[in-house]
């Protein structure tokens, strides 16, 4: 059997921009953390229902 192969052109990712997909959370509450150089710079909550 052969391997199929998909291929395909992205178009260009926008800088400076963080996606987070939460399909794959469980539901409840979460908390978000943004780290640089080990220090907490944004901290915030948010739930999935």
């Amino acid at each position: 059997m052969k391997k199929k192969r998909y291929e395909g052109i992205l178009d260009e990712v926008p800088q400076f921009e963080i996606y987070l997909n939460i399909n794959k959370l469980r539901k409840g509450k979460y908390k978000l953390k943004i780290i640089n150089r080990n220090k907490i710079i944004k901290s915030t909550h948010f739930s999935k229902k």
